[in-house]
């Protein structure tokens, strides 16, 4: 793969070929995560949206498997069920196909409807937004970048925090300036957080970044 291929590539499946040996199990379960939050119709009722809630609690080291064991979860969101039970080198691959269940099953939501844009064009978006999640939360491996410690002060921190924790990441901007006052000239970093049609969410390369967490 070359880097114009993963900047503008369609295909999960083929950027986390790439990304085979280089990921962490906590990036993807958030991925697997992303796009079930994407998805509304994936958390129809409150066992699944509670599913998806400990998936993303069990990504990040909230709870443990005793503790999923302990939910008695049993809803049929196979993507966030994933994100909670696969464990070791087979994760990323079974995450990734069962990703395209939630793109099918996106895709055909509009029945026959002629007003709607067709199947393939419904799953080429769904396709899309799930690659550009993988970009989000794994950034450019081919373009490494070398984060300062210097540039983790008090505030980005803070920034960086509080929207991790809401989920609401309308402060990237900011977070850019932020960063930028201590001495990050980054055009990597500073692009993804001023880009006005950029996707944001739990794991996301600069936030992760700038909280420390891998």
């Amino acid at each position: 793969m070359t880097e114009q291929e993963w900047l503008a590539g369609d295909s999960h499946h083929r950027l986390f070929t790439h990304l085979r040996g280089r990921t962490t199990d906590r990036k993807v379960r958030l991925w697997a995560v992303a796009c079930c939050r994407r998805n509304p119709h994936w958390c129809y009722d409150d066992e699944a949206r509670r599913l998806v809630m400990v998936a993303e609690e069990f990504a990040d080291g909230v709870v443990d498997r005793r503790a999923l064991s302990a939910t008695g979860l049993t809803s049929g969101v196979s993507l966030a069920q994933m994100a909670t039970t696969v464990p070791g080198g087979a994760f990323v691959s079974r995450v990734a196909r069962a990703a395209d269940q939630v793109g099918h099953e996106v895709a055909t939501q509009g029945g026959v409807d002629s007003s709607m844009p067709s199947y393939a064009e419904r799953i080429a978006t769904q396709r899309r937004a799930m690659a550009d999640l993988v970009r989000d939360i794994f950034g450019n491996p081919f373009c490494p970048v070398a984060f300062s410690p210097e540039w983790r002060t008090s505030t980005a921190v803070l920034l960086a925090q509080q929207m991790y924790e809401s989920r609401d990441f309308s402060a990237m901007p900011i977070l850019a300036d932020a960063l930028q006052d201590a001495g990050c000239e980054n055009a990597d970093i500073l692009d993804h957080c001023r880009d006005e049609k950029g996707t944001h969410v739990r794991g996301c390369w600069v936030v992760d970044l700038v909280l420390n967490k891998s």
